[in-house]
This record gives C-alpha cells, sequence and structure tokens, in this order.
C-alpha cells in the first residue's frame, strides 16, 4: 500500500537491499555467462496492474529456458531469507508477483522451443491439447490454437482478459463466462512442468508427482515455479452471438442465471454466461451506456418499470455458432430466451468473430490507456459468494449501502458458477454451496487529486466485506491477499493443515511468492 515512510525506514529498507543485492550478485556470478540478469533496472519488477504495492526487487532475471529457472532456484537457494517470484505480464493487483529485495524470475522471456512455444498435440482417443509455455499470454494462445491447419481449435474456458499468461493464471483458478460449463481453467490442464525450490524439473500430472500437480493448481505459486502447461482443446467455432437483456428484479435475474447454467447448458444451452450491475442513472459514469451493443441502438430508460430500484441488472450471454447454422441458431436461441423475465425490449445482441468476443476486453483498453484508467490504481475485489447469500448480498451492499449507489467507475460483476465443475483436489478455494456467485468490483478511476485517493477506494471495499459478514455472509475471496496468516487460516478453512503441509514439504523455508504474504520461515511450521 502507499504508506509515508520515516528516514530511519528508509535507511533501513536501503542498507536491506543493498546486503541482499551483493549477496545475490556472488551467487549468480559464475550463472552470469549464461543467464540475463539485471541489478539497476528493476523497476518493472516492483510494479503491477494494481498499482498499490510497489516492493522493489534486488534482481530481474530474463530466463530463456526451464533449465535457466532451475539454475536461479539453485543458487538462491543457498542465501538466507532470499524471496523469488515468478512474474508474467504483471497483471497482479496486491503485489503477488513482487519479491521485496529478492529476485523476480520475468517468465515473458521464456520463448524456447522446450519451455516458450506452443505446440498442439492429439490424444490417443483422438481429444487435442496444447502444451504451452507458462510465459505465454492467452491471446497468444488463442492465435496458435485458431490457426491449426484444416480444423480452428481453442480452449474450452477463457478469463475475461486474454493479455494475461498462463502461468499467473492457473497459479488462481482462471474464471470468466464459460466456467459454468467446463469449470475453471485448473479444471482444464491435464500436465505441468514445475521447477522446484530446489532447483528440480518435474513433469506432474494426475498420475505422476500428482500431489505437486494438484498443488500448484491453485497454489499462489507457493510450491514451485510453472513453466509449461498441457491445456485441453475443443474445436473452436466461427463466430458468436454477444446477447445482453435488463432486469430490474435481482432475484429473478439469478433465478434466470442459474436456470440457464443448471438446465440450459445441456444439449444446445448459451456457451457464455456472466452478469453485472449497474446503477439507474442517466449519468454516463453509473454505467448504464455498456448496455447496448450493436451501432446505432442505445438504451431506452423509457422502457423501464416506474418501480425500478436504484440498481439495475444485465444479463450477458454468448451462443456460438458457424456461418451454416443460423437458421438453427435463431430457433435455440428464441427457445432459450422465452423463459426469461428481463424487461421487455430491452434486449441487444450482435454476431462478432470468435476471436473478437474472447478479444473484447482487450478491445476497450486504448480508450482506457488514452483517458489515464489504464496506469491509475485498481483497488479491484473478487468475491465468491455462495447462492444461499447472494440475495442478501444484494439487498446489503448493491441496494442499501451508498458505497456503489453511483457505480465504481468500472464494472460489477455478479455472475454463477457450479462447484461440480471444480477439481477439488486443487488448491483453490470456494464455497461450499453447489451454485455460487463470483461477485467482482473492478474500480477503473483516475488516479488522485482527479479521482479518489485509492486508501479511500480501499476503505470501501473492506466496508463492503465487513457488511456482508455483519448479514452473517459466507464469503470466500478470488485472488486473495491478506496481511495475517490467521486471515489466510481463516480463508483456507479445512483446506488450510493441507496447504501449510504441502509448503512445508516443497518450500520449506519459504522462498516462493513472498508477496502474497501467506508464510515467512518462522510461520510454515505453527498451526
Amino acid at each position: 500500500m502507499v504508506t509515508v515512510q520515516t528516514a530511519r525506514q528508509q535507511a533501513e529498507q536501503a542498507t536491506e537491499a543493498s546486503t541482499a543485492r551483493h549477496a545475490i550478485q556472488g551467487v549468480l556470478r559464475s550463472e552470469a555467462r549464461i543467464l540475463n540478469i539485471t541489478y539497476d533496472n528493476v523497476e518493472l519488477g516492483a510494479s503491477d496492474f494494481g498499482g498499490i504495492y510497489h516492493h522493489r526487487p534486488s534482481a530481474m532475471v530474463y530466463p530463456a529456458t526451464a533449465d535457466d529457472i532451475a539454475r536461479v532456484m539453485r543458487a538462491v537457494s543457498r542465501i538466507p531469507n532470499l524471496t523469488v517470484a515468478a512474474r508474467g505480464n504483471g497483471h497482479s493487483i496486491n503485489g503477488q508477483a513482487q519479491a521485496l529485495h529478492g529476485v523476480v524470475i520475468d517468465m515473458r522471456s521464456l520463448k524456447d522451443p522446450s519451455s516458450g512455444s506452443i505446440h498442439i498435440g492429439k490424444e490417443a482417443d483422438g481429444s487435442f491439447y496444447a502444451d504451452v509455455g507458462a510465459g505465454r499470454l492467452w491471446i497468444e494462445v488463442l492465435d496458435a490454437t485458431l490457426r491449426h491447419p484444416g480444423l480452428p481449435l481453442a480452449p474450452r474456458t477463457w478469463p475475461d482478459y486474454l493479455h494475461l499468461s498462463v502461468g499467473g493464471t492457473l497459479q488462481n483458478a482462471g474464471v470468466g463466462g464459460q466456467t459454468f460449463r467446463h469449470g475453471p481453467q485448473i479444471s482444464n490442464v491435464s500436465k505441468l512442468d514445475v521447477v522446484t525450490v530446489n532447483g528440480e524439473l518435474k513433469s506432474c500430472s494426475p498420475t505422476s508427482n500428482a500431489e505437486l500437480f494438484y498443488a500448484s493448481l491453485g497454489g499462489l505459486g507457493q510450491f514451485g515455479i510453472i513453466t509449461k502447461a498441457r491445456v485441453l482443446l475443443e474445436r473452436a467455432p466461427q463466430k458468436v452471438r454477444w446477447i445482453r437483456v435488463v432486469y430490474t428484479d435481482f432475484k429473478e435475474f439469478t433465478q434466470d442465471q442459474e436456470r440457464l447454467i443448471c438446465g440450459g447448458c445441456r444439449g444446445g444451452g448459451f456457451d457464455y454466461l456472466e452478469g453485472f450491475v449497474v446503477a439507474n442513472s442517466s449519468d454516463e459514469a453509473a454505467g448504464w451506456p455498456q448496455v447496448p451493443l450493436p451501432e446505432g441502438t442505445y438504451f431506452n430508460h423509457r422502457l423501464l418499470p416506474a418501480n425500478a430500484g436504484p440498481m439495475l441488472y444485465c444479463l450477458e450471454i454468448a451462443k456460438y455458432f458457424n456461418a451454416d447454422d443460423v437458421f438453427a441458431l435463431d430457433q435455440c436461441i428464441s427457445a432459450l430466451l422465452r423463459p426469461l423475465r428481463f424487461v421487455d425490449g430491452l434486449l441487444f445482441h450482435v454476431d462478432v468473430s470468435y476471436r473478437d468476443f474472447l478479444n473484447r476486453v482487450h478491445m476497450g483498453e486504448p480508450k482506457l490507456r488514452s483517458l489515464g484508467l489504464w496506469d491509475a490504481p485498481h483497488p479491484w475485489m473478487c468475491l465468491f459468494v455462495p447462492k444461499s447469500n447472494i440475495l442478501a448480498f444484494d439487498a446489503v451492499v448493491f441496494k442499501q449501502s451508498k458505497l456503489v449507489s453511483k457505480g465504481i467507475g468500472g464494472p460489477m460483476l455478479v455472475y454463477p458458477m457450479l462447484r461440480s465443475k471444480w477439481d477439488h483436489r486443487t488448491c483453490a478455494v470456494i464455497p461450499n454451496d453447489e451454485v455460487f456467485y463470483l461477485v467482482a468490483f473492478l474500480r477503473f478511476n483516475l488516479p488522485s487529486p482527479k479521482g479518489p485517493p485509492v486508501e479511500k477506494l480501499l476503505q470501501e471495499n473492506e466496508e463492503i466485506v465487513r457488511l456482508a459478514k455483519a448479514a452473517n455472509i459466507n464469503l470466500k475471496f478470488y485472488l486473495p491477499h491478506f496481511r495475517r496468516q490467521a486471515e489466510w487460516q481463516d480463508h483456507f478453512g479445512s483446506k488450510w493443515n493441507q496447504f501449510r503441509l504441502l509448503k512445508s514439504k516443497w518450500d520449506p523455508k519459504a522462498i516462493l511468492s513472498p508477496g502474497q504474504s501467506i508464510f515467512s520461515p518462522s510461520n510454515i511450521f505453527c498451526c
């Protein structure tokens, strides 16, 4: 976080940094001819998309191969209290890929055929997969698989933003609008290559080194550095019908979402489903202009019923199709939409290419950059809320509190997924209800003084959590970040003892991913 340091604290940090830098230089000197290492230009390693934490490392390493990473791990593990973090494309939001006075490994530099390439293969049962370097971006994976000769392919499930690294999303879970159908990205991986803290390169799968395989998926980078993943593929469609409909009643909004994911996903249902909340206001900042899709259409708020409340709820759904499927497509979509209870007249749809649909968030990035919103701090907060608590969450946060009544300057996502689609052998933590919701507050605010201070926005996030817990809503965090181990223990719940034991086995000196603030060498073996 942004804090004010005393001169003494600054001097102490400078001494710590100098000591760490000399120790790293001494150990890695013998590797200097092989590794691309920098000790001065390390600002990249102290930055991320969140823009809230700025922990400056003492060295940045740019490996060409997985062997380079193994070499680094063997070397730095000899330095007491030194930490290491792997950095993909820098889209963490709370310093998760940073290592104060430690070493940051830039995974984007992995470009050799064994570790950085994208190779498409075929299993004995005829299914396809892609072996992908962990530093590659999902947009690069998409483009490579779509070019497969004669049969365009694609991973089955995606994050909303494709300019994230493969390894970065697999450390967390990787969720998006296809999760209700195929599960998160960590449920769609059949093999990993992982470098351990002692510099061993292990090939992992459900049948080989299974413990490390499942620990690494959703493991927040605590047990090893993923260098390659085998991602399951399916046949890619040519086009997508992208639909948005608007609700004024939250209960009907969520019931219709649940109807679609629990019944409509079998045999011809929608392929993508998300939802979001906007303030019922003509103020552009409130978010309602986000609803229309096709050019020439607009959101006619006069169609809203007179008793519409302070918030509106938009259901976003999509159906994949090929050029010769249009007639059947219209019939299928009409049948799926018929029982839904959205506001009559507030239905928008457009047909786009499959690639453009998946890359939709990035297509809006240039405008956000031009407005200064992309490089500003992003105090985002993502929660998992059980179905049994989602109506209460709407009541105490969206309706009764004034924290979000005028919008938050960015999307407020609300959409469901199914617990049964998650592989519970991984380290990811989700609610116990079969249906649970992602509720995300994705703020895009100008930096202070043009926008509110980031500390104020963080306090608002904390107030949202406080209101929810006061209403006995059982939250779990997605992309979690806590300051105390007791909070991590509460987050992991029944998984905590196993998580701690895995850490004591695979990283007993707490070298990896210090930015998560989960473990230190002194507390790994504590209860």
